[in-house]
């Protein structure tokens, strides 16, 4: 099996894996950092807010079950993309709404759908969409978070 990577950000990276790894036609998520200016940081680094990282949330999926656009589809959906450098109570750009692109279908794919989903709502949509650069994985502990805390709490 092949499969396809999509990079997105939208707040804290918990939230946003947990609710990719529950989609069908996913098949991995990692979450970590990208976008910034050095190498290899620390999430104490980018919770600094001046590493120019984002925590993001790398989705691999099985394109003959999902598409790109399908998941960008959801990803419009799990956050608020008008929220400027924030979601909820997590303020600074390292919680910026931004799709990276790897490629440059993938490219046009994000813009038509911001366009369309723009039509939708009346906030401006604030979404960064640019070229996909390293990504850096974030902590064991950052992995699969949520689900990790609800288990314990069982």
């Amino acid at each position: 099996m092949v499969l396809t990577k999509a990079l997105l950000g939208g707040g804290c990276f918990w939230g946003i894996e947990e609710y990719y790894r529950n989609i069908s036609g996913v098949i991995n998520t990692t979450v970590g950092y990208s976008g910034g200016n050095i190498a290899n940081p620390s999430y104490k680094e980018v919770c600094t807010d001046t590493t120019g990282h984002a925590e993001v949330v790398l989705v691999e999926f099985d394109d003959k079950i999902m598409s790109y656009s399908e998941i960008i589809d959801y990803f419009w959906i799990c956050h608020d993309p008008s929220q400027l450098n924030k979601q909820g109570p997590d303020i600074g750009t390292q919680y910026r709404s931004i799709i990276f692109y790897y490629t440059d279908e993938q490219k046009i794919i994000a813009e038509q759908s911001k366009e369309e989903f723009q039509k939708k709502i009346s906030a401006s949509i604030v979404t960064i969409i640019e070229k996909a650069k390293v990504f850096f994985i974030a902590e064991d502990y950052h992995q699969c978070y949520i689900q990790k805390k609800t288990q314990i709490a069982k």
